[in-house]
């Protein structure tokens, strides 16, 4: 049985298996430099980015501190990170690349990036992934 409900953009759930907070961020849609075919080149493309990460049990806001706990403000600075390093080709690399710079904070136990493209297909294309921190990697709080 599980038992969910969200609060102040976190989603908590308690299960029998323990408990998580969830922080996330749905359908930010920035313009990018996206794209493998040449007519995606110099040119920005529509793309939407939903992004959901949980926090390890032990992780709680205690004294109603920004600092206590990863923020949504810490996915969307990801994104951005990313979009700054210019134009990239392939939107799995683009999920990689912003997976590896959440997974940086150590609090943070596994990270789902949706990268959707907006403007190509029917209605649109991309990708999702799901990441889990690797244990025994060096992270960065």
């Amino acid at each position: 049985m599980t038992d969910m409900s969200i609060l102040a953009g976190r989603l908590h759930q308690r299960s029998a298996h323990g408990q998580y907070d969830r922080i996330f961020v749905r359908d930010l849609i920035l313009d990018c430099h996206i794209g493998v075919y040449e007519e995606e080149k110099g040119v920005t493309q529509k793309v939407g980015f939903s992004i959901e990460a949980a926090v390890a049990p032990e992780i709680a806001s205690r004294h109603d501190q920004i600092a206590e706990v990863p923020s949504y403000d810490n996915l969307v600075d990801a994104v951005n990170e990313t979009l700054s390093e210019g134009h990239i080709n392939l939107v799995e690399t683009m999920a990689e690349n912003i997976a590896r710079l959440i997974l940086a904070d150590a609090r943070i136990v596994w990270v789902r990036v949706r990268i959707d493209k907006l403007e190509r297909g029917p209605a649109a294309v991309g990708v999702e992934i799901v990441r889990p921190r690797e244990l025994g990697n060096p992270s960065v709080q």
